[in-house]
């Protein structure tokens, strides 16, 4: 039986695939990871290995759907990220019974699951870890790791305002970069079986539009929209908003780093 069980669930939520994948850990003592949704497949493994918690990489409407009902059926205990309790609780309608910190360990049926912070994309998005407990001589290259929403297989990952923290997503695509895990298992779309390729593309994606964001101020674009008609050469018909957002969080990154000023409504280059 694979330690990592890997169900694709389908949401009604406006995300790429059309789909969540909902993790379960372990092959007794299981922990369930982003039940987005409820299905007879996600049941029959949770049947299998005898779960007895669920996290989720962080709070977004399409990878908690189903936490109340598997929590209340199963009778598991509840994981909800450290400082975060209050969003989890509004976002699942449960009051976690526990929380996990950036380094926190679960050990269940043989692995330990470990937890990283990776806020980017959600202020509460995590990573987790999954290593064989009994391998001492285990090395960060042998490391299956469940990013969530911080990676996917193809295309991108929004990261827009206010929820997105842009320079935070960057810093913990490099970090992951730096790890070389052996794959990925992201929250969206097939495993990612080469990380190194995929992260490396990740970022320069976002550094490629953060570029046109400055050249387009720079150029004398003053607001969001108009930012967006300059940094964009696509069709944005039905995701013009998302663009918005999008823009708007590299505004903000640009501002923290001094590269343009940005009160929020207006943005204009530095003066020299």
């Amino acid at each position: 039986m694979d330690p990592i069980a890997r169900v694709v669930l389908p949401v009604s939520d406006a995300v790429p695939t059309g789909t969540t994948n909902a993790y379960v850990i372990g092959t007794s003592d299981a922990v369930l990871v982003d039940p987005a949704g409820r299905s007879s497949d996600l049941d029959a493994r949770l049947d299998q290995r005898s779960p007895n918690a669920v996290l989720v990489t962080h709070a977004h409407p399409d990878h908690v759907g189903a936490l109340e009902q598997y929590a209340a059926e199963y009778d598991l205990d509840v994981y909800a990220r450290a400082g975060y309790e209050d969003r989890f609780e509004r976002a699942t309608g449960v009051t976690p019974d526990a929380t996990l910190r950036n380094g926190d360990t679960i050990s269940t049926g043989g692995l330990d699951i470990s937890v990283t912070a990776t806020p980017g994309h959600a202020p509460d998005h995590i990573a987790l870890t999954v290593r064989d407990a009994a391998d001492a001589a285990a090395s960060s290259e042998d490391d299956q790791m469940l990013v969530g929403d911080l990676a996917v297989a193809e295309g991108s990952v929004f990261v827009g305002s206010p929820d997105g923290d842009m320079r935070g997503y960057l810093t913990a695509l490099r970090r992951l970069h730096a790890r070389a895990p052996e794959a990925l298992l992201p929250g969206h779309g097939p495993p990612i079986t080469d990380p190194a390729a995929v992260l490396s593309r990740l970022v320069d994606h976002r550094l490629d539009r953060e570029r046109r964001v400055l050249a387009a101020v720079r150029d004398g674009a003053t607001t969001p929209d108009a930012v967006v008609e300059a940094a964009y050469d696509k069709d944005l018909s039905g995701v013009r908003d998302l663009a918005r957002r999008a823009v708007i969080a590299h505004l903000e990154k640009l501002a923290v780093e001094d590269a343009l000023d940005w009160d929020g409504e207006r943005a204009r280059p530095i003066e020299e």
